[in-house]
């Protein structure tokens, strides 16, 4: 087990990781089926809680106790949340204007866009892995407590896991091979199949389990698995506008409500906090981050693993593999192109 689920807790611990799954899914599913429906929530929703970000931070300098005891400035104020709100979201309007045709989404030139955007986001992710890793390195017992006041254990799965997110970048093939689906609701990438998924998910699982500790039940494996049961199921080759989408949307809410995970009969903390609980005021006395070693070891392989794949398939169909497609052959990018316009 990684997360400590037991007790009276464990009920609702539960139920509120299949809230946010499920909710993930419907939210992505109204913000890919219809125009309006992505306008919402990657256009006018983001716009209004700009504003509202703008006017805590402006209160917060000004000293008003509205501002300084405000959720989200207490909880979510770190650089890592509004960086990964903002580039989600500018993913999932990039995205839009590639599906609809807007403009420059009918450009050749354009089609590079979703590479670039998710390779921001992963070196943001990795940024942050290194910090941590530093910050432990610097610490007497690896314990050090982040600006949202959160007890984060640094250590050397933090540099695995970073140099897992490096190679990650490079698995990512054909990045002009971006397509808009017949019936205009997905941005199809099907060169992304299962191989790329599967080494993403557990270098991006383990990214929030090794930074976002307290957060992890939920942006960990909630927010992961719900795209990719999606890609899975009914959705081939829309995986990564799934991912942009509940990403985004999640770091909204997570945003504006941070107490759900933070101090509520939700919160779920991982088995690193050998003492039973994570309180700003108290530094842990006990680590227990065998977790930690092992998910990192195993997030590095399987990155690893899946480019020396990518490489092999590259070298025998005499292809560049990021110029071109390589997984022609499979079933997932056969089934992807079948929706593809």
């Amino acid at each position: 087990m990684l997360f400590q689920i037991y007790g009276d807790k464990a009920g609702c611990q539960l139920l509120g990781w299949l809230l946010v799954f499920l909710g993930l899914i419907l939210t992505n599913e109204i913000a890919r089926r219809t125009k309006k429906g992505g306008i919402f929530f990657f256009l006018a929703l983001p716009g209004a809680l700009t504003v509202y970000f703008i006017a805590v931070a402006i209160g917060a300098s000004m000293g008003a106790g509205w501002a300084l005891n405000n959720p989200t400035y207490l909880y979510m104020n770190s650089w890592f949340h509004y960086a990964k709100l903002y580039a989600a979201t500018i993913g999932c309007i990039g995205f839009m204007v590639i599906k609809y045709q807007w403009g420059i989404g009918k450009k050749n030139w354009f089609k590079p866009f979703p590479f670039v955007i998710v390779a921001i986001n992963i070196l943001i992710a990795v940024g942050s892995d290194f910090e941590s890793a530093i910050k432990g390195a610097l610490s007497a017992d690896g314990w050090w407590l982040s600006s949202e006041n959160v007890w984060l254990y640094g250590g050397w799965w933090n540099w695995l896991n970073g140099f897992a997110g490096l190679l990650n970048i490079f698995c990512m093939t054909g990045w002009w091979g971006i397509y808009s689906s017949k019936k205009k609701d997905d941005m199809l990438w099907p060169d992304m199949i299962w191989l790329y998924i599967l080494a993403y998910d557990v270098w991006n699982f383990q990214y929030t389990y090794l930074n976002l500790p307290t957060h992890a039940w939920y942006c960990g494996l909630a927010l992961l698995l719900a795209p990719t049961v999606a890609a899975s199921l009914w959705n081939k080759g829309g995986w990564i506008q799934n991912r942009a989408n509940t990403l985004a949307i999640w770091c909204m809410f997570a945003q504006v409500f941070p107490l759900f995970q933070d101090r509520s009969v939700f919160t779920t903390i991982p088995l690193l906090y050998a003492d039973g609980f994570m309180d700003a005021a108290v530094r842990p006395t006990a680590a227990n981050p065998t977790a930690q070693g092992v998910i990192s070891v195993l997030s590095l392989a399987i990155n690893a693993l899946a480019l020396a794949i990518i490489i092999r398939r590259a070298i025998q169909q005499k292809k560049n593999p990021y110029k071109n497609e390589i997984f022609t052959d499979t079933r997932d990018f056969q089934l992807a192109m079948e929706r593809a316009e």
